[in-house]
């Protein structure tokens, strides 16, 4: 998994008064959980791009004013209005020690429904999962090589070692839909076929 790096300042006060001097000066005011003890501190809000403008998943190595920690960003807020980014939650990553994560969907192979003229859909762009740092991937992958018309590929159908699947086994992620053309071959072809049904009836109708 890839990694971004970024550096801030401890906080010494907390409070609403602080966050808003904070946020004046450029800063995004944010916390870092699940280690010894919570962690306040600041990041230059442009320091976030590489982790928010991106369908991929990074950990991030933080260095507060000196003090070095592997984390995870894990909630963002962002003001209703302006979209700036007012507060971020980081997680400390600890060796063995489970976290949750959304990870991405990456679908591979050219599916059969959609070669035989149906239209691929996908429902999920990301899934939730709970397992080790060590065990999270860089995305899920989901093979639809066989995927047909009609047919769909659901959460409960994947598997990752040593990760467990928080999102509903019951949601879909990718679909083969089928298409007015692949739908109106069959109407077509049932329509060919009773004239020629009723020519051959004829003949022995007449006998």
């Amino acid at each position: 998994m890839k990694s971004v790096s970024m550096s801030g300042s401890l906080r010494a006060n907390v409070g609403k008064k602080d966050a808003k001097q904070i946020r004046n000066n450029g800063q995004v005011p944010c916390v870092l959980y699940g280690g010894e003890k919570q962690v306040t501190f600041s990041v230059d809000e442009r320091a976030f791009t590489p982790l928010v403008f991106t369908p991929e998943v990074h950990t991030v190595d933080l260095d507060l004013d000196g003090q070095k920690f592997q984390a995870i960003l894990q909630e963002l807020q962002t003001h209703p209005v302006t979209d700036k980014i007012i507060h971020a939650d980081f997680v400390q990553l600890i060796p063995g020690k489970s976290v949750t994560m959304n990870l991405p969907i990456k679908t591979v192979g050219n599916s059969a429904g959609v070669k035989a003229g149906g239209k691929l859909i996908k429902k999920l762009r990301k899934v939730s999962v709970r397992g080790p740092i060590e065990k999270m991937a860089e995305n899920i992958t989901v093979d639809i090589e066989n995927l047909g018309i009609g047919q769909a590929v659901l959460v409960r159908d994947l598997s990752q070692e040593g990760l467990t699947f928080l999102t509903p086994g019951n949601s879909t992620i990718v679909t083969v839909q089928v298409t007015r053309n692949v739908a109106e071959e069959p109407a077509a072809a049932a329509a060919a076929a009773k004239p020629a049904a009723a020519a051959a009836a004829a003949p022995a109708a007449k006998k």
